[in-house]
């Protein structure tokens, strides 16, 4: 009985930390999160996530049923914050690809390319945004900049009350 309250007890920790806010994570000091999987008497190691001091993703790290390196994802920031840069690595370590990010004065993403391992372009994704800083135009463009997908994006507001309502 004490095994499976011990076993509660690290799950609830596991989700307790993985839900934290960078500013949560930053103020207790965390410089890392493992998840384990555990099932019966095995524990396998699920994924890893590795913080900066700042709060700030610096690594994910997701590992396969058997407990061996599956992916993993590296991240870079500029100094407002904002992520400019994902390098993606395959379960050999190897790069599979990298997106560049890149943002508007505002801190509003607007440019994603995705490159392979080349630094060749594979996709091109831009952003447009509304007066309001909500996202209004998605557009993807493929490996020769051609345009294959729009998206447009239309918010609908609750109506405020008048004198009349």
């Amino acid at each position: 009985m004490s095994k499976i309250y011990i076993i509660l007890l690290l799950l609830t920790t596991n989700l307790f930390l993985c839900a934290q806010k960078k500013k949560e994570i930053k103020k207790l000091g965390i410089r890392s999160v493992t998840v384990t999987d555990i099932q019966g008497n095995k524990s396998i190691t699920d994924s890893k996530t590795i913080y900066d001091s700042k709060g700030q993703i610096l690594e994910e790290i997701n590992y396969n049923k058997q407990g061996t390196l599956k992916s993993s994802i590296k991240y870079k920031y500029n100094k407002e914050g904002d992520v400019i840069e994902e390098s993606e690595y395959n379960e050999n370590n190897a790069l599979k690809e990298k997106r560049t990010l890149k943002y508007n004065v505002l801190g509003e993403k607007i440019e994603e390319i995705t490159s392979d391992v080349n630094n060749k372009q594979i996709k091109k994704v831009i952003y447009s945004y509304d007066m309001k800083g909500l996202k209004s135009e998605k557009k993807i463009y493929d490996a020769n900049n051609q345009l294959i997908s729009t998206k447009k994006y239309l918010y609908t507001y609750k109506l405020s009350k008048t004198e009349s309502d």
